[in-house]
């Protein structure tokens, strides 16, 4: 069976409280019964984390990275400058796609830059909630051997 990690940073379990203008009205819950409900219709197993510490997620990494096919990870404000969680990224040996609710590259110029995106197969950004599920689509053509 295929497992995929998905990972949330910062303050992204207050979504559909934060900024609903930027971020949207669905919660992370939401979004996450959503990838869950996409990967169970393909026989795929996902297992999804949410933390503010940079340490926590380094350390979700390391243990589930090497069970998982693939990762999907939003790391929050991280991305622009975490280089902890950049490297523990780079040490996986699986296809990984960030994701972002909002477009980064239309927004304040320091959101711009994702240190993350260098050690990742790709980024989705900008499509609200549905980023997620784009990086869910993106990671099954990855591991079909289509992308």
């Amino acid at each position: 069976m295929t497992h995929i990690l998905v990972l949330n940073g910062p303050n992204l379990g207050t979504l559909g409280r934060r900024q609903p203008e930027i971020y949207g009205s669905t919660t992370l819950k939401d979004i996450v019964e959503s990838l869950d409900q996409l990967a169970r219709s393909w026989g795929w197993e996902l297992a999804a984390f949410q933390s503010n510490s940079e340490g926590t997620l380094i350390d979700l990494l390391e243990e589930h990275g090497s069970d998982s096919h693939g990762l999907i990870i939003n790391p929050g404000a991280l991305t622009h400058y975490s280089l902890a969680i950049r490297d523990a990224l780079a040490a996986l040996t699986i296809p990984i796609v960030e994701v972002h609710l909002s477009n980064i590259h239309a927004r304040e110029e320091f959101r711009r830059h994702s240190v993350t995106a260098e050690v990742s197969r790709g980024v989705v950004t900008g499509f609200g909630w549905r980023s997620y599920l784009l990086g869910l689509e993106a990671l099954r053509g990855i591991l079909d051997g289509e992308a």
